[in-house]
């Protein structure tokens, strides 16, 4: 395994960090400034589009997408690291083009999408001039169990009929989301991994209701929210089915490996900004004589944050270069095991974080609260903690067990 960056990484390692430097970082209160004075937590920022026309200007652009055709042509393990630095800050992504959900929504367009599709969807996508949503957790069952999901997909003539109650529908909320992507069944009898499919719907389809917005954490999060979301007999062409009845869960798997590397990587920035926090407020504070930076305790969690950032960071670029190398067959433990790992890091190195800003990192005066409520959020999406732990498990006692036993499910 190699994980050393390549020539062309470096390049735009050195771009990006300039960027973030002269734009990102210098435009995040005015970012939130203009939020807030606007009245609505869903509205875009015009310093949002000053920053994309900046980073497109560069050639920061679409970095995520794999095929050269749409994006960068970028490996997983070429991206990687690009992911983290802009994990540094929560409005990076989307000055790049590289925000979730519509990083997975443009990657499924651009392997399944037909050409139709592509031209309606994909390209507005890619030129920054829309966004997107994805419509899967249902509020009534484990989400968890994807058999479980209730929504239901109908072929009717020329159109399928969509019955859904959907929540954590991130990005909804924004006037600039035009098109969701939803999973539903669309046969009940077939065998569970062909049973569901995925469909493009438009946001302004009679019957798609909005019902409310969900909060994180008491944190409204801007970037279209969270929402809970109606389909109450939507119709829509049969051209909008994406890559066949029953390639539902085939997608998705496509979906969430790359995904699951940028979820990783960008927390792994998270937690590197939170390192950087905690050591300055280190030096900064001085009870009972001397500087937090003093204190063995203080020491303690900055080695235990420093160990745990890098072994994070080592077993996601051992994840991207088997994707590369293997595919995500081939990294299947590994990308249940990032998944676990790099949030729950990210959570443990901002939470000390906090403790050593005292009462001012549970404030908005520094961005560790909210950094906090969006890396907790990550052990629950994409598929719970325990999930993934289940999900390795059973592969790894697979290896050991005894051929007279039966088959673990």
């Amino acid at each position: 395994m190699d994980f050393k960056p390549s020539a062309r990484t470096e390049e735009l390692q050195e771009q990006l960090l300039e960027f973030m430097d002269d734009h990102v970082y210098p435009n995040e209160e005015v970012y939130w400034g203009q939020v807030k004075e606007s009245g609505d937590p869903f509205f875009h920022p015009p310093v949002m589009e000053e920053m994309k026309e900046e980073a497109r200007r560069r050639g920061l652009w679409n970095l995520f997408l794999p095929n050269e055709r749409f994006g960068a042509g970028l490996t997983n393990l070429e991206y990687a690291p690009l992911a983290e630095t802009t994990g540094r800050s929560p409005i990076a992504p989307e000055a790049l083009n590289c925000a979730a959900p519509d990083t997975g929504n443009m990657e499924i367009l651009a392997e399944f999408g037909t050409p139709e599709q592509q031209r309606d969807w994909l390209e507005p996508l890619l030129e920054g001039e829309i966004r997107s949503c994805f419509a899967m957790t249902e509020p009534e069952v484990a989400s968890s169990d994807a058999t479980n999901m209730q929504a239901r997909i109908e072929r009717d003539g020329d159109e399928y009929l969509i019955n859904a109650h959907k929540w954590w529908t991130s990005g909804a909320a924004s006037e600039r989301c035009k098109i969701s992507i939803l999973m539903g069944v669309t046969d009940p009898d077939a065998d569970p991994y062909r049973q569901h499919s995925m469909i493009l719907v438009p946001l302004d389809t009679p019957g798609v209701n909005i019902v409310r917005t969900l909060p994180v954490f008491g944190y409204n999060t801007g970037h279209g929210g969270h929402c809970e979301v109606l389909f109450e007999d939507v119709r829509v062409p049969a051209t909008n089915m994406l890559g066949g009845e029953g390639a539902g869960f085939a997608i998705a798997q496509a979906r969430l490996g790359p995904g699951r590397i940028h979820h990783c990587m960008r927390a792994i920035g998270m937690a590197e900004r939170a390192f950087d926090l905690m050591c300055d407020r280190a030096w900064q504070r001085s009870p009972f004589g001397k500087p937090l930076a003093r204190q063995g305790v203080v020491r303690n969690w900055i080695a235990e944050s420093r160990i745990e950032i890098e072994q994070a960071r080592l077993l996601t670029l051992k994840t991207a270069w088997l994707m590369d190398t293997a595919g995500n067959k081939g990294a299947r433990i590994e990308i249940s095991a990032i998944k676990v790992a790099a949030p729950e890091v990210a959570t443990r190195v901002i939470d000390r974080a906090i403790q050593i800003h005292g009462g001012g990192g549970m404030s908005d005066d520094f961005p560790l609260a909210a950094m906090y409520a969006g890396a907790r959020t990550l052990r629950i999406a994409d598929g719970p903690d325990e999930v993934h732990k289940m999900s390795i498990a059973r592969r790894e006692l697979h290896r050991y067990q005894p051929q007279e036993e039966p088959v673990l499910s």
